[in-house]
């Protein structure tokens, strides 16, 4: 048996209030993974901790079958019996871990079995059994039902860290998810000592240690913390510092910050607790709690609770229906979704008239188009008046917040089209769109290769543009426009570079929409770039099987993309860090050129 990543849990600002939820208590350890096959101890980064943790896995051997994989925390009481970090680290210092505890509360791998697929309820069960008659340090972590509101008041109270909550049917997965939810009763989390303050007090080694935490890809000053040590923590420090000890900042101070200061590598982690980030993004009424081995510094970010349907007002019913039944994803995981990827989709959806596609039973069931309609949706759902072709006007739906969007998932939307201009300019496009839709028995690789052919003809004609994964088979290269054209003219144009490419390379390209003369090409559908018609928003939902999402990628990226839908709605942590290098993605300053 080998290492294999833990499930983590993603930060939330409030309890799930929903039945199908289970609620442990959040231990303030380390995170283990007691490997009975291999007699080892795994810290959650993969480290092999059983030196340091001989006394639990010489107990996790003696009592559970060979071939088990046990994920848990070590902890230390205290004295008012609540899990103690710092008494954890004396205890690892000191006395060679006889006072440590394991509380397990999954069950990876059992005999050799991979039990991962299993619900959580299904591997506590079956974790629960084998841990009967377990001696200690070895203890079963209990969980509740429902109550996660009450469970996280009473834990606050009795001075405890918080409450972890668990989506009861859903499979373990190796790495961050929203199926685990972590609810503190204050803020604390890791930073990266970044320099410390000299001590004016003979007796006292420091005065107070420098922290800084990494946020949009770089190191950033997160304020001082001088509360929280004893002396004999400080003295060890402080040896570590000098150690560490360098000339210069390793990142940007203000400059009445940095008087007095003596800098250090940044390679140690401390956690701290605090009331709040200030405006300033400093800590307020920070408390050291101890040094963090078990994380390296490059992965301390700051924390952020994500967005729920919840915390942007909206009450999401009947949220344990299965809208994509193979992914299982729920209608309130979904609805979570579009609350926590809003700032990404309103880049390009807000304001702008749009097309729902609506499935109120799951995707597998009656789906269909709604774009008018606003009032039946939700207050943030809003109608802009366009005229017809016909002389009237219609109300078109348009969402400008998180709310919005929320909203309509509430009412079973799972994709939101647009259209190709805003509410306050809506006869002059912002955006070309070709859309590449590929025959069947097509590689995607001829997709790439023919995405690449658009953007450099393009490119010849002036246009920057980007790929877009359409969460489907295809892709879209879009390319910005200033709205100095109007309707007829991007029409017009969109039009005769399709035909233009198509007479070109006939062998690859087609601009016919009649599916029975594509004959194994590409066709390049301009129909997208005309008054009225609408192509899937950047970072939508599509209503086909695993859930999966339309994304913005680089050209880079993209040759390396393996199909349309590489990204689901599971992947929103991961969404959200891809985000960060997409800086500029689909912006420029470009008007329509001359054909």
């Amino acid at each position: 048996m080998s290492y294999r990543p833990p499930q983590k849990a993603t930060l939330s600002d409030h309890v799930p209030t929903r039945c199908d939820w289970l609620f442990e208590y959040k231990y303030d350890g380390y995170r283990l993974l007691l490997d009975t096959g291999d007699a080892v101890a795994w810290t959650k980064n993969g480290k092999d901790w059983s030196d340091r943790f001989a006394g639990l896995i010489e107990a996790a051997c003696a009592h559970f079958p060979k071939g088990c994989l046990v994920d848990g925390e070590a902890v230390v009481l205290g004295s008012d019996g609540q899990p103690d970090f710092g008494a954890l680290q004396r205890a690892l210092r000191k006395s060679g871990g006889k006072d440590i505890l394991f509380f397990a509360f999954d069950l990876i791998e059992e005999e050799g079995k991979d039990l991962t697929g299993l619900t959580n309820l299904e591997r506590k069960a079956r974790l629960e059994a084998l841990m009967e008659g377990a001696p200690p340090p070895l203890f079963y972590a209990e969980h509740v039902s429902g109550g996660g509101e009450a469970m996280l008041e009473a834990v606050c109270r009795e001075g405890g860290e918080g409450v972890i909550a668990k989506r009861a049917a859903a499979p373990y997965r190796h790495r961050r998810t929203r199926d685990w939810l972590k609810v503190k009763c204050s803020n604390r989390q890791e930073f990266v000592i970044v320099g410390w303050v000299e001590s004016d007090k003979k007796a006292r080694p420091f005065r107070s240690l420098l922290l800084g935490v990494h946020e949009d890809g770089a190191l950033r000053y997160a304020g001082k913390v001088g509360t929280g040590f004893d002396h004999e923590t400080m003295v060890a420090l402080k040896k570590k510092l000098e150690r560490l000890s360098r000339k210069t900042p390793p990142l940007e101070v203000p400059r009445g910050e940095a008087k007095e200061a003596r800098w250090v590598s940044p390679k140690l982690v401390a956690e701290v607790a605090f009331t709040e980030f200030t405006s300033a993004g400093t800590l307020r009424h920070p408390s050291f709690l101890g040094l963090r081995s078990d994380k390296p510094a490059r992965q301390v970010k700051r924390e952020r609770a994500l967005p729920t349907a919840a915390g942007v007002g909206v009450k999401v019913t009947s949220a344990e229906r299965m809208v994509f039944a193979q992914a299982r994803v729920t209608k309130g995981q979904l609805a979570d979704y579009y609350a926590a990827i809003a700032p990404l989709l309103l880049v390009h959806a807000a304001r702008r008239p749009l097309t729902l596609v609506r499935c109120p039973q799951g995707r597998s069931k009656h789906c269909f188009f709604q774009k008018h309609g606003a009032d039946a949706l939700g207050d943030a759902v809003h109608g802009v008046p366009i005229r017809e072709k016909d002389g009237g006007t219609e109300d078109y739906l348009w969402v400008e917040d998180a709310k919005g969007l929320v909203q309509c998932a509430q009412m079973g939307t799972i994709e939101f089209h647009g259209w190709g201009s805003r509410n306050d300019a809506l006869e002059a496009p912002d955006r070309l769109v070709f859309d590449l839709d590929p025959d069947e028995g097509l590689d995607f690789a001829d997709v790439k290769a023919a995405a690449v052919s658009v953007r450099d003809i393009l490119a010849e004609m002036g246009l920057d543009s980007w790929p877009l994964l359409t969460g489907g088979k295809g892709v879209h290269v879009v390319a910005p426009l200033d709205a100095s054209a109007k309707w007829p003219a991007v029409k017009s144009f969109a039009e005769r570079f399709a035909r233009a490419l198509a007479q070109d390379r006939p062998d690859r390209f087609t601009a016919n929409i009649r599916k029975n003369k594509r004959g194994g090409k590409i066709f390049l559908d301009w129909l997208r770039n005309q008054r009225g018609a609408t192509a899937v928003m950047p970072y939508s939902a599509r209503a086909r099987e695993g859930a999966p999402v339309a994304v913005p990628v680089s050209w880079p990226e993209l040759a390396s993309a393996n199909s349309g839908h590489d990204w689901h709605v599971g992947d929103l942590e991961k969404l959200l860090r891809h985000a960060e290098g997409l800086t500029g993605w689909g912006k420029a300053k470009q008007s329509l050129p001359d054909l």
